[in-house]
């Protein structure tokens, strides 16, 4: 019972800030961290793909007219939805370059290193801060502009670093508009989350035993519905420039991660 509890837990933190910009990964390694988490690497990285996937498919839900509009104008010839796809994929290579070559480097990040976490909270929070002064919204996406989101999005590989933080920040400095911002925000991740899913799926690394079906059950639902309901909620904070409100939430939580550290 106490492993589906601390799933629960985990699937709640995933969800929410997966979306919202305060670092999921972080947020993760301090969770962990507080509950004491000593599950193998096998079994955390299980939970790991099982919580991305539900946060991947709260995406996909929320945003399910979109994709299906993107994907049927594409097939049918409609040039601003190719533009779109081609985009997206743009976006998609400098974070998927990190993680082919980096892999093994970024895992070691990943071990409950408050002290990282906290340093790059609160550079996510200077981050929100300085984007979410008004900008004039006169650009539109395009290939060079979405390959400098997908930097962002590379940097964010970081534990604390937020991905959405990171990325909707950088489309706001680009004077992307903010409601454009948001929407390639969130669908510029699904694929790479799908594809780390499967690599990870068919990397061999995954244990078959001692698998608590109950937990990954528990985990999974907890970052859908979360995430689900954090995403509608972010869309909306965007489009009402409240990120800074964030930003001090982020540098209140870095401090206290550095300080948990250095205790």
């Amino acid at each position: 019972m106490l492993e589906v509890l601390k799933a629960l837990i985990l699937g709640v933190v995933q969800g929410l800030t997966e979306f919202l910009p305060v670092s999921s990964s972080g947020h993760l390694e301090i969770a962990r961290y507080l509950l004491k988490d000593e599950s193998t690497a096998e079994v955390g990285l299980l939970m790991s793909v099982v919580l991305h996937f539900g946060t991947a498919l709260a995406t996909v839900f929320v945003f399910r007219k979109d994709i299906f509009n993107i994907l049927t104008n594409a097939f049918s010839g409609e040039s601003d939805s190719r533009n779109f796809i081609l985009w997206i994929l743009v976006s998609m290579i400098p974070a998927a370059f990190v993680g082919v070559f980096f892999d093994e480097i970024l895992e070691q990040l990943f071990n409950k290193n408050l002290l990282l976490v906290g340093s790059m909270l609160l550079v996510t929070a200077a981050l929100l801060w300085f984007s979410d002064h008004k900008y004039e919204s006169t650009r539109k996406l395009n290939i060079s502009n979405s390959f400098i989101i997908g930097l962002a999005q590379a940097l964010a590989i970081l534990p604390g670093i937020s991905r959405s933080g990171a990325t909707i920040s950088t489309a706001l400095f680009l004077k992307i508009p903010r409601a454009d911002a948001a929407r390639f925000s969130f669908l510029m991740v699904v694929p790479l989350i799908f594809g780390k899913i499967f690599k990870d799926l068919i990397s061999g690394n995954l244990s078959n035993s001692d698998l608590n079906f109950m937990a990954l059950g528990v985990g999974f639902f907890a970052a859908f519905i979360s995430g689900t309901l954090a995403c509608l909620w972010m869309i909306r904070i965007v489009k009402r420039a409240k990120l800074r409100y964030f930003a001090f939430y982020c540098v209140v939580v870095g401090l206290l991660a550095i300080g948990i550290q250095a205790i």
